[in-house]
């Protein structure tokens, strides 16, 4: 990395991604209580943001992107209610397979990388400001 602005363009991509980490996770978290509409039918799958890092062979700064969002594996989970619209036949409806612990944790790890990648650009243009400061006289 060369210089000032390159650590404040890989912070700067950091956050964008960081961004649509949150973004994904709030979905997550609004439709944790979601069930199937139908019987024998799915209720809404955890996503999962994918990131890729990419060179920018021009300036040669590393830059993280989201390139996809997966959807979780893991089961859903099964519930007896015989008289919600979308019990089977043994009275069980299926919920998202959300678990708001989990979605708490990745949250509060997405702030504090978007928060670091911020004081990252902070410190960055006081460290410019000083050099232009320092030039000055």
């Amino acid at each position: 990395m060369g210089n000032a602005s390159d650590a404040m363009q890989v912070s700067a991509f950091g956050m964008r991604a960081q961004t649509a980490r949150m973004r994904i996770i709030s979905e997550n978290i609004a439709n944790a209580d979601s069930t199937a509409r139908e019987p024998g039918g799915d209720p809404y799958q955890r996503q999962i943001p994918v990131f890729n890092n990419e060179l920018d062979r021009v300036t040669g700064v590393n830059r993280v992107r989201m390139s996809d969002v997966a959807h979780d594996q893991s089961a859903f989970t099964l519930e007896y209610d015989p008289g919600h619209p979308a019990a089977d036949a043994d009275g069980y409806i299926r919920t998202s397979n959300v678990n708001m612990l989990v979605e708490m944790m990745d949250m509060r790890e997405a702030m504090r990388s978007y928060e670091a990648n911020l004081n990252m650009i902070e410190n960055s243009r006081r460290m410019q400001e000083r050099a232009l400061d320092l030039l000055r006289r």
